[in-house]
């Protein structure tokens, strides 16, 4: 039977807590309820009340413990409620657990994995969602994955969990529920920082990830007949896979790089710089981006859809990039 985007989440925690009794969760309503989205079903009774812990509304603290934890040996998970709320935290990821291992010279490791539903789509208004990647883009010490598949939900949630390093796991809740597909029963885990080829071209080459890389999938396969799209998922934001992109680029001569979170300040402009320094000579039109727009999520549905990409956007930036 096909899983589900949050039953692969669900499934890389229960897997990847009976395999290592190191492995915990802490966060608000992990336990008793379940998750709010009920992401962690089922681990309190699996595991027990002392390694999945409902903690109090407190994402400092949720993310204080971790690194504390971390330090004396476990492996915690740490969820945000959602992910906007991890703006609360953001003095102990980015001053304690990004820079441990540096600070203490490669003698000890902070390997917590702070995952949590970010993204728009769903009507959830200002405070439920937010794109936070680009706050964290800047920071040594940080791995980000922002899944888009079921597959790699999972995958890259246990590769996240035996990482030595934090890591940030961007879970995209529009993907909750709409994303099935069957998942190998033997383990797997899909390693951080390689991109997914998800569909090879040779006019222009999508750089995408989360729900706009479906988007780019499906335009692909509806402009087949005037323009042959490669799309990237890039799966690991930090670090970026610039191997795949550099190869893609050349290729095509052509880049559009697509991602919800805003244009200004977004991870597109970093990507989008490194093409123009590096494959310039290869270029044969302007290295394009589509993004929201630079405001607040709107929580009406029509102003929603106004400010995100959406699959008419797409369409439209592919062929304006086709017509150069």
């Amino acid at each position: 039977m096909p899983a589900t985007y949050i039953q692969a989440i669900n499934q890389a925690m229960h897997e990847e807590m009976e395999r290592d009794e190191n492995v915990m969760l802490l966060g608000e309503d992990v336990g008793v309820l379940g998750g709010a989205f009920k992401a962690t079903e089922g681990l309190q009774e699996k595991f027990g009340s002392e390694r999945v812990v409902d903690s109090p509304i407190s994402e400092s603290l949720i993310i204080g413990a971790g690194v504390g934890l971390a330090i004396q040996g476990m492996r915690p998970i740490l969820e945000m409620q959602f992910i906007d709320f991890i703006s609360c935290g953001f003095d102990q990821i980015v001053n304690m657990a990004a820079t441990l291992r540096y600070r203490h010279g490669g003698q000890t490791a902070c390997p917590i994995v702070i995952r949590g539903p970010c993204g728009a789509g769903v009507h959830g208004g200002i405070y439920h969602s937010q794109n936070p990647e680009a706050w964290f883009f800047h920071v040594p010490g940080l791995k980000i994955v922002a899944p888009s598949t079921a597959y790699d939900a999972k995958g890259l949630l246990k590769a996240a969990v035996r990482d030595d390093d934090p890591v940030i796991y961007l879970e995209h809740k529009f993907l909750y529920r709409r994303i099935k597909e069957d998942l190998p029963e033997e383990e797997y885990v899909v390693p951080i920082g390689k991109a997914a080829l998800r569909r090879e071209g040779k006019d222009i080459s999508v750089i995408t990830y989360g729900p706009p890389m479906h988007a780019a999938v499906k335009a692909a396969k509806d402009m087949a007949s005037e323009i042959d799209i490669e799309v990237i998922d890039l799966r690991t934001l930090l670090p970026y896979d610039w191997k795949t992109i550099r190869e893609s680029v050349k290729k095509t001569g052509k880049a559009l790089i697509i991602h919800e979170a805003r244009r200004t300040g977004g991870i597109g402009g970093e990507i989008a710089a490194r093409i123009a320094e590096d494959l310039f000579e290869h270029l044969d039109g302007p290295v394009m981006r589509l993004a929201s727009k630079d405001t607040h999520n709107a929580f009406a549905g029509p102003m929603e859809e106004y400010i995100i990409p959406n699959q008419e956007k797409v369409t439209e930036a592919v062929r304006k990039l086709a017509a150069y």
